[in-house]
């Protein structure tokens, strides 16, 4: 029972610091080099709208990496990191839909869904 315990809080920990990574690395790109990430992402109204998400997604990632960092993957961080993903899925899925974002979106909310399937069983497992 213990070993099953300490897997789960592993995989806790390891969705942590996946999410975190992945979250500071798109965060902090439009921050260091707009005219790339416009290039790959597509054309912006609102320099100023990009510039406050990826601060946001940057926060987000340093709540997350402090979690995994000091191993303490709270029912807090759990609900942070689930409703990002669900939050970047909708967004993402939805405006490529509708044509108003470029469709490599789509890959982010693919990458999202990933990780929300490394999230859920570590969760269900913590809980047992």
């Amino acid at each position: 029972m213990q070993v099953e315990k300490n897997a789960s809080y592993k995989l806790l920990n390891f969705a942590a610091w996946l999410q975190g990574i992945y979250y500071f690395i798109t965060g902090i790109w439009p921050l260091l080099h707009m005219p790339s990430f416009v290039w790959i992402t597509g054309p912006k109204t609102d320099y100023w709208l990009v510039r406050m998400v990826a601060l946001l997604i940057v926060a987000i990632s340093l709540a997350l990496l402090s979690a995994a960092y000091h191993k303490r993957v709270s029912a807090e961080i759990k609900i942070l990191a689930i409703a990002s993903i669900i939050s970047f899925c909708i967004i993402d899925f939805y405006y490529a839909w509708v044509d108003r974002i470029s469709g490599v979106y789509v890959l982010d909310g693919i990458a999202e869904i990933g990780l929300l399937l490394i999230w859920l069983p570590a969760i269900v497992r913590s809980n047992r």
